[in-house]
């Protein structure tokens, strides 16, 4: 059997500088008779030279669309919206198996190509639990972020620009400064047993705010969730589907209500399956909160690629999980891939 090729495409979304693996990683995947090339990138939180430092190849940035045939092109989020056909295998976080339009798109684009979409998401074990997931710094920064906007509100102010930082602790520091003086919220959290969730009632046990903590078992009954509205911070730590309940409907907005920010950490408002139908587009790096309602406010926080904003931390931690993963691409009946691979022809046919 011929050695895989891991192509390491460099990301080409703003604000996104993460990465999948590690140079130690690829030096991994090397020792067992991988072929890997890496994109140059002036972005990525880990610098160039230290791959090439692996012995592995280096190709110029955004090459991917000439890589050998046989390549798997492996990034972290979407590609740009060109319309070009896919014809490589390509292992990323697709957003397209949920009724998203532009997965239906992107789904077309991989059917007039011949090529296969592995997704991040849907790679899973046995059990059904995910093999990796950036689920914990998602929660971590996405609970950050609806601080800083609820911190904003409370002094009527617009929420800042969103920006890396270097790490959790030199977050927790600027959170810290910008409530000092504020009347503590506290938060209800919907998934606080998965990992998500964990991030964000680990952010906010480090800034002292109270925090509810609802699972499967809270939500079983399908609402209404009228303890949501008792609570000044709401976030949504979970994977949506068909069974999902809607957490905060329309009609919750001009209701008697604490609440006042809803951090959407999940961030599917065009998903067939959203729980948090008060808005529909999800919110910037740049303009990081919606108004969705004006007396009392309330405003909503759903950026879909949250854990950039620790860049390294939230790389290091995914690369270490997946890796194992990542190697079982050597053998082609792994069933986490064959998993994948069935997924994808699935809703490729219902196109």
């Amino acid at each position: 059997m011929t050695a895989p090729h891991l192509w390491v495409r460099a990301e080409q979304r703003d604000n996104e500088t993460r990465v999948g693996i590690t140079p130690k990683g690829v030096s991994t995947l090397m020792e067992q008779g991988f072929r890997v090339t890496v994109e140059a990138s002036d972005t990525r939180v880990i610098a160039t030279d230290a791959y090439k430092a692996t012995g592995c190849a280096i190709a110029p940035q955004n090459s991917w669309p000439d890589a050998p045939a046989d390549a798997i092109i492996f990034g972290l989020k979407e590609l740009p919206e060109d319309g070009t056909p896919l014809v490589h295998r390509h292992i990323m976080f697709g957003h397209a198996y949920k009724g998203q339009s532009a997965g239906r798109t992107l789904l077309g684009r991989f059917k007039a190509g011949g090529g296969t979409l592995l997704d991040l998401e849907y790679l899973t074990e046995d059990s059904g639990r995910r093999v990796a997931a950036f689920g914990y710094w998602a929660g971590f920064a996405g609970a950050a972020v609806a601080v800083k906007c609820w911190a904003a509100q409370t002094r009527n102010k617009a929420v800042a620009a969103i920006t890396p930082y270097p790490d959790a602790d030199a977050l927790t520091r600027d959170l810290a400064a910008q409530i000092d003086g504020l009347e503590v919220p506290d938060a209800l959290v919907i998934g606080a047993l998965g990992r998500v969730g964990s991030g964000a009632a680990d952010l906010c046990a480090r800034l002292g705010i109270k925090v509810t903590g609802w699972d499967m078992k809270e939500t079983a009954h399908g609402g209404p969730f009228p303890e949501i509205l008792q609570h000044v911070l709401f976030f949504n730590c979970i994977l949506a589907g068909p069974q999902t309940p809607v957490f905060v409907p329309q009609s919750a907005l001009d209701r008697p209500r604490a609440l006042r920010v809803i951090g959407d950490i999940a961030c599917d408002p065009d998903s067939d399956f959203n729980p948090v139908p008060v808005y529909d587009r999800a919110t910037t790096w740049a303009e990081p909160a919606l108004r969705v309602h004006n007396t009392p406010p309330l405003d909503v926080t759903a950026i879909d690629n949250l854990p950039s904003m620790l860049p390294l931390e939230s790389s290091e931690d995914y690369a270490a999980q997946l890796l194992p993963t990542l190697s079982a691409l050597a053998d082609h009946d792994a069933p986490v891939w064959q998993r994948a691979r069935t997924l994808f022809v699935t809703h490729s046919a219902k196109l």
